[in-house]
């Protein structure tokens, strides 16, 4: 199996889980490839960033969805396409867990795999 982070990046954001507040989220489109088929995933995951030097990711406010899942193997057109819609899919997770995701207030610059 061959999991890469197709895209990544941390925003401000606002969730309580678990009795935590949250101020930071990752956001991430995971694609995994086993067997001859590829599934793409959205994901967020509420983290503490109680101080700028706090990165310390915890993964029990972790929400994702898949996003596509076929035979076959990885597409730059499909990624690129999955790419245009990813904050709208991650504002419904968010949503779900009752939080905010800051788009306007990244924290990191957005990684590509």
């Amino acid at each position: 199996m061959a999991t890469i982070n197709v895209y990544e990046q941390y925003f401000k954001a606002e969730c309580t889980f678990n009795e935590v507040e949250r101020h930071a989220a990752s956001v991430l489109l995971i694609s995994t490839s086993e067997n001859g088929s590829i599934t793409y995933e959205v994901a967020v995951n509420f983290f503490p960033h109680r101080s700028e030097e706090d990165y310390a990711i915890s993964y029990d406010a972790y929400f994702s969805k898949v996003l596509y899942e076929a035979p076959g193997r990885r597409s730059k057109k499909r990624e690129k396409e999955l790419l245009e819609d990813i904050r709208s899919q991650a504002e419904l997770l968010a949503k779900e867990a009752n939080g905010v995701i800051f788009w306007d207030e990244p924290l990191i610059e957005a990684r590509m795999g």
